[in-house]
């Protein structure tokens, strides 16, 4: 992709390509008979899913949300855009997205957008507008210093709020190419690092104590 026009082009033809999964779907229950179809897009765009991580993000998100008191209804909602919270990546030109070295900043304002892109592509989808806090907020700080509408505090839906958390988690727990993964101990005190900037205090508490207890 070489412009805003291919960008535009490739939002529109997933849009067209969810809609046309919802007609097909609209009368099941659950969200993952869908993902076929989102696969099969995602593919066909270059785009490789790391379904092992989305399980473990998503399952542990929902650890979360369950402490934190949502119920089964607000749950289905929540594996929904968890799911999908890196769905804008679409929109990200292959060269920027697979780039193994550094970002120049506006490679980086680039990747930024890939919010918006994901609500240019699931909003007016009815199954799916009210998962739509995970994948637009979940890059947004507590401190309003995130991405992309600088939301602060309580601005930031509370379902994105508890999937940061556990973003940062996950990718500082997982090995990358550049570093090995760290200790539960490091990852930790990071994490509590970060309270009241990145992340929301009282979210936090609550999946430390998960991690406490062994449940995460």
């Amino acid at each position: 992709m070489d412009s805003c026009k291919d960008v535009q082009s490739l939002i529109d033809f997933g849009r067209l390509s969810f809609h046309r999964a919802i007609q097909i779907e609209m009368n099941r229950e659950e969200f993952f008979y869908l993902l076929p179809y989102l696969f099969s897009l995602a593919l066909s765009l270059g785009i490789l899913f790391y379904s092992w991580r989305h399980r473990r993000v998503t399952e542990t998100t929902l650890a979360v949300a369950r402490a934190a008191g949502f119920n089964e209804e607000e749950l289905l909602r929540i594996r929904r855009g968890s799911t999908l919270h890196d769905i804008g990546k679409m929109g990200i030109p292959d060269d920027i997205l697979r780039k193994k070295g550094p970002l120049t900043e506006e490679e980086r304002e680039v990747v930024k957008n890939h919010p918006n892109t994901a609500f240019e592509l699931l909003k007016g989808i009815p199954y799916l507008e009210k998962s739509l806090e995970i994948p637009y907020c979940h890059h947004e700080k507590w401190d309003g210093s995130g991405y992309p509408r600088g939301l602060k505090g309580k601005e930031i839906p509370l379902s994105a709020r508890i999937f940061a958390v556990v973003d940062v988690w996950d990718a500082l727990s997982s090995d990358r190419p550049y570093r090995e993964a760290w200790s539960r101990e490091k990852v930790a005190a990071y994490l509590l690092n970060e309270s009241g900037k990145h992340f929301d205090p009282k979210v936090l508490d609550i999946f430390l104590e998960l991690m406490r207890q062994g449940k995460i």
